[in-house]
């Protein structure tokens, strides 16, 4: 008997099992993954940069013309806008890219959508000085409250080459 009064003790001090430990170290790492994950996906995305002084400076050698507003119904039945126009660099610089942020607002002149989109880039061949180039910016995504009107364009950013 005493050698079975030996075996229910060592039985009784074993404890807990060392592969409870580790699935326990995983779901706490898991768990912690998770909300870090959780956590960084509902912060808003950081902001474009804002203009260099440099960029600043030479906005007033462009120029948007001939800027129209166009709508019409795509293979998908949805509604889109595209707006088309011309850039003119009456500057001396190269220029690699040029963005503009649109902003659709509504009846109370309150934006209900705000887009930034090239209108030049390197892929485009950039904008040389004393050069024009056409641009037709399509727009699937602008909500129900859009008041109809031509939105505000604003030149956001300009990189030189």
């Amino acid at each position: 008997m005493p050698a079975n009064d030996a075996a229910v003790g060592d039985k009784k001090k074993r404890g807990i099992p060392p592969l409870a430990y580790v699935i326990l170290l995983v779901a706490i790492l898991g768990g912690a993954g998770f909300w870090y994950l959780d956590h960084k996906s509902k912060q808003p995305p950081p902001g474009p940069p804002p203009l260099t002084a440099e960029a600043r400076s030479y906005l007033h050698n462009l120029g948007l013309s001939g800027v129209e507003m166009q709508a019409h119904t795509s293979y998908l039945n949805q509604q889109v806008v595209e707006l088309t126009g011309n850039i003119q660099n009456n500057g001396d610089r190269k220029l690699a890219l040029v963005e503009i942020t649109c902003v659709f607002s509504d009846p109370y002149g309150k934006p209900v959508l705000r887009e930034r989109v090239p209108i030049v880039s390197r892929k485009m061949g950039g904008l040389a000085p004393g050069e024009t180039k056409h641009f037709r910016l399509p727009f699937d995504n602008i909500p129900d409250e859009w008041n109809q009107d031509r939105p505000q364009l604003v030149i956001a950013q300009i990189q030189f080459q």
